[in-house]
C-alpha cells in the first residue's frame, strides 16, 4: 500500500453507487489501471474534470489491498474538442475500443500509449480527415503489436520491384500479379495506396500523418485497414456504422 503517481489517460468509466465510479487509466509507465473515483460524478468534485473519459491527467493514486483510489489528479490534456463533435466522438469511440482490447493490465505499452495520444491530438486540433488517422491508427498499431503486413515485396517469389501489387488478407502481404494464382481474392490496389501503407508502418512517428491521400486511395486503404484489424485481432469492430446513416 501507499501512494503513486502516474500520468495517463481514461480509457473506461462505470458509474457507481450515488456519485462515484471506476475508472480505467492507460498510463506510460503502468499500462492499463483502474481506480476507484469517489465524488467524481459531483459538479463539484475536485477530481471530476480529470477523471472523465479521454482526459489525460496526472493522478495521485492510493493503492489499497484489492482497488486503487484516485486521491487526486491534474488535466493535463482534455480533448474537448472530440468531446463535443459527434463524428469526432464517434472516431473516438472506435480507437478505445480497440486500445481496451489490446492493451493489458499493469503491462507498459509506451509505443502504443504515444500512437494513441497523437492520434487524439490529430484528431481534436487538426482539421485532418478523421477517417484517415483511424485508418493510420490501425495500421501502425498493428505494426507496434506485431502484425505489421510484409510490405517490402511479393511474399510469394520474393520480388522486391512489384509493378501491379495486390493485398493478400490469407498470406498478410503484398502479392505480385504473377503470383496471383496463390490468392486470387487479394485485392488490387492503386499506387497511392500502396504508399500510404509503406509510410504507415515503416514512418517515424513524427512524421506518421504528415501525409493527405484523395477519396479513392481513403476508401482503398480503409477497406484494407479494416478487414486486416477485424482478422488480425478476430473481432468486429462496428462503432463507425453509427456514421453511415448519420446526416451531417
Amino acid at each position: 500500500m501507499g501512494y503513486i503517481k502516474v500520468k495517463g489517460i481514461v480509457i473506461r468509466e462505470v458509474n457507481t453507487g450515488e456519485a462515484d465510479k471506476v475508472v480505467t487509466i492507460f498510463s506510460k509507465n503502468e499500462g492499463k489501471i483502474s481506480a476507484y473515483a469517489r465524488g467524481a460524478r459531483r459538479q463539484r468534485s475536485s477530481i471530476s474534470a480529470g477523471t472523465q473519459l479521454l482526459c489525460y491527467s496526472e493522478f495521485i493514486l492510493y493503492k489499497g489491498k484489492t482497488m486503487n483510489s484516485v486521491s487526486s489528479c491534474d488535466v493535463i490534456e482534455p480533448f474537448y474538442e472530440i468531446r463535443n463533435d459527434i463524428v469526432r466522438l464517434t472516431y473516438a469511440a472506435h480507437i478505445l475500443d480497440i486500445i481496451n482490447d489490446v492493451v493489458q493490465e499493469e503491462q507498459p505499452a509506451v509505443r502504443t500509449l504515444q500512437l494513441f495520444l497523437n492520434t487524439l491530438h490529430m484528431l481534436s486540433k487538426t482539421d485532418k480527415s478523421p477517417e484517415l488517422l483511424v485508418r493510420i491508427f490501425e495500421l501502425r498499431l498493428l505494426t507496434i503489436l506485431g502484425y505489421a503486413p510484409y510490405v517490402r515485396g511479393c511474399m510469394v517469389c520474393g520480388k522486391e520491384e512489384i509493378e501491379k501489387a495486390h493485398f493478400s488478407f490469407r498470406k498478410c502481404g503484398f502479392i505480385c500479379q504473377q503470383c496471383i494464382a496463390e490468392d486470387r481474392s487479394a485485392m488490387l490496389l492503386s499506387q497511392g495506396t500502396i504508399r500510404a501503407i509503406i509510410h504507415i508502418i515503416y514512418s517515424d512517428i513524427k512524421d506518421l500523418f504528415s501525409f493527405t491521400v484523395s477519396k479513392e486511395v481513403l476508401s482503398e486503404l480503409s477497406r484494407v485497414c479494416s478487414r486486416y484489424l477485424r482478422e488480425r485481432l478476430e473481432r468486429d469492430y462496428t462503432r463507425l456504422d453509427f456514421l453511415k446513416n448519420l446526416k451531417l
